[in-house]
């Protein structure tokens, strides 16, 4: 019962059920990604991503962001991203894990690069 409740009322658990419904019956399915997310558009040309897990919209890998905000280029007619060897893969924002980046981050002293001035 609650997580039907959750479904109904909240959008940060994924789909709602009135943007399931929209999708059921407005919306052609265009693609998946690696992560999972699934990406439709309207007759209209109104465009959107249900996410597989938490939305974020950090979560959208460069061959589908150019997509879902309309920028035309050589990759959004096959969605496939050739990828060199020196690529890294997509990574979501980590801002406020364990895993966010920061100076000194394994440094446990507070070393300075400069030395201040002194009268």
């Amino acid at each position: 019962m609650l997580t039907l409740f959750k479904k109904i009322f909240t959008w940060w658990n994924q789909d709602t059920i009135g943007t399931k419904i929209k999708t059921v019956f407005f919306g052609k399915f265009v693609g998946k990604d690696s992560f999972g997310n699934k990406y439709y558009e309207s007759k209209k040309g109104k465009r959107w991503v249900i996410y597989s897990n938490e939305v974020d919209a950090s979560k959208i890998p460069v061959e589908w962001y150019s997509w879902i905000h309309f920028t035309p280029n050589k990759i959004e007619k096959t969605h496939e991203f050739k990828k060199y060897s020196w690529q890294k893969n997509h990574q979501s924002n980590l801002t406020g894990t364990d895993k966010a980046y920061y100076p000194n981050k394994n440094n446990d002293s507070d070393k300075k690069k400069y030395k201040v001035w002194k009268n």
